[in-house]
């Protein structure tokens, strides 16, 4: 398999490719940054370049409104980090920063993260778009011809997403991105085939990265333990953190 090329794997036609490069000051401007996250965006971002802009006159799909967002584009972003860079803050601010909904693909030291983030209108600002949840996001395969990576760059191909409205087109390749979380747990790359088992797998992975967060937490300081007793009661703690994760695993 090849490097990953977002404009090739989302089977992007020639009509929606911009390949502009976008100024730092854009997020400095709109992302709301504090006076760290600017000093991160100067000194961690090496380059940000807008690739493409999905419109219904462009992709022949819908435009999405209702009284909490409107998703009349989508903007594809491509975003280089620096070593070193705060890549986790760097992506919210960039989600943060740009009116529309982003399809992001970051680069630090050569491994692509994609990552997605809804968008809603602001209650106490006019004109002014918030993030609605949280960003989703995982790092995918870079020449990495396994057989989940590669069903997933078949999966976001724009013609396999849903194409009734931008916001279900958005939708749907957050739901191919939470597939292919889920599918590094079980082995298997599956699209949920209702809302109810998105929903149903969304609040499942985020259980299970819990778990898996506060298991290696309780084993790090398991292995410091001096007492014999606190050791067996931790081990015991571990050992019904581990049956809980096993539990949501087979929801996934």
């Amino acid at each position: 398999m090849k490097a990953f090329d977002p404009i090739v794997t989302l089977a992007l036609p020639d009509s929606v490719l911009v390949n502009r490069r976008v100024p730092k000051t854009l997020l400095i401007e709109n992302g709301s940054p504090t006076t760290a996250d600017k000093r991160r965006i100067q000194e961690g971002i090496e380059e940000l370049r807008w690739l493409a802009v999905l419109k219904p006159t462009t992709i022949g799909v819908a435009e999405y409104r209702d009284e909490v967002r409107e998703y009349i584009e989508i903007a594809v972003l491509r975003l280089v980090f620096r070593p070193g860079a705060q890549a986790e803050r760097l992506t919210e601010l960039v989600h943060r920063a740009v009116p529309y909904p982003v399809l992001l693909i970051t680069y630090q030291e050569d491994t692509p993260v994609i990552s997605l983030a809804h968008k809603r209108r602001s209650q106490s600002e006019v004109r002014k778009t918030v993030l609605d949840g949280d960003v989703v996001q995982t790092p995918i395969g870079n020449g990495c011809a396994d057989e989940l990576t590669t069903a997933f760059y078949n999966a976001l191909a724009i013609n396999r997403q849903p194409r009734t409205t931008l916001h279900a087109l958005y939708q749907g390749w957050i739901y191919t991105v939470q597939a292919l979380c889920a599918a590094r747990v079980t082995g298997k790359f599956s699209i949920p085939t209702s809302a109810k088992e998105a929903t149903g797998r969304t609040a499942a992975l985020q259980k299970y990265e819990h778990l898996k967060k506060r298991i290696a937490d309780l084993r790090a300081a398991a292995s410091k333990e001096k007492q014999i007793a606190r050791q067996v009661d931790m081990n015991l703690e571990l050992q019904r953190l581990r049956n809980d994760r096993d539990a949501i695993r087979v929801k996934l």
